[in-house]
């Protein structure tokens, strides 16, 4: 099995070595590192050639002006050559040196639930838990949504429940799901749903690990633009679940909010 670890990058050089360093200091080795980069003019790009010199691993870089950070993803699917990917953006982290044999050690052939009960196959997804982290990399709590026992598309109605960042996705089912760039801050809460959507159609497992399996940086492009990305996960909500259901689900969120 081998494993996609897909990293965007703009002007990155003050957080890129430690998501480099996290990928480096793995024990599972079957990793191809894809590094999309929209054209940095800083430090990016030198920090990402030595990297790759130094590894022993497949590193790809590939820079050029894009339309933004999911523009840069969908070049990463196209790119992606291994059985899973996952998106590992700068300044986010795999949580311990054996978090890929974790997700490895889920690779195995389940029998997928109904309408679907006699074919066996590998998980369309493989996911876990989060914790949040600063600029240093130092620890400030774990992810307020947790990962549920069981996952479904239906799931994120209450939230995105798994991030981004710990939803490994069977290459061959996330390379048909391009990004939507209608969207600017949430076209992956739509990406994951749509995965989900179709693992379910085709009867495939989704898979628990039980394990923290990034860090991730608390000052992302959502968290700086918070309300036009809350506004944003609202449409993408509606268009899956339906205005009611949207609405009824946001009235919940902010009572839970007020706890």
């Amino acid at each position: 099995m081998k494993i996609s670890v897909i990293t965007v990058t703009y002007n990155a050089e003050e957080v890129l070595l430690r998501t480099l360093k996290s990928v480096e200091r793995q024990s599972f080795k079957n990793i191809e590192h894809l590094i999309i980069d929209g054209a940095s003019k800083d430090g990016t790009l030198a920090i990402a050639e030595e990297y790759k010199q130094r590894v022993s691993y497949d590193v790809t870089i590939l820079s050029e002006p894009d339309k933004g950070i999911y523009d840069a993803m969908n070049k990463g699917l196209r790119l992606a050559q291994g059985d899973y990917l996952v998106f590992l953006n700068a300044g986010d982290c795999l949580h311990a040196a054996d978090t890929l044999s974790v997700v490895g050690a889920q690779n195995i052939s389940r029998t997928p639930a109904p309408p679907h009960p006699r074919i066996t196959s590998l998980p369309a997804v493989i996911y876990g838990d989060t914790d949040i982290v600063d600029d240093e990399g130092r620890f400030l709590g774990h992810r307020h949504l947790s990962a549920p026992e069981k996952l479904s598309w239906k799931s994120f109605r209450r939230g995105m429940l798994v991030c981004h960042q710990s939803f490994y996705v069977r290459r061959d089912i996330a390379a048909t799901i391009p990004y939507n760039l209608n969207y600017r801050f949430s076209a992956d809460v739509d990406w994951c749903i749509r995965v989900m959507k179709e693992a379910e159609s085709r009867g495939l497992a989704m898979v628990n690990t039980h394990a923290v399996l990034t860090d991730y940086l608390k000052e992302g492009q959502t968290t700086k633009n918070h309300r036009a990305s809350l506004k944003e996960r609202f449409i993408v909500m509606k268009h899956h679940y339906g205005l009611f259901t949207t609405i009824i689900m946001h009235l919940w969120f902010l009572l839970r909010n007020l706890k």
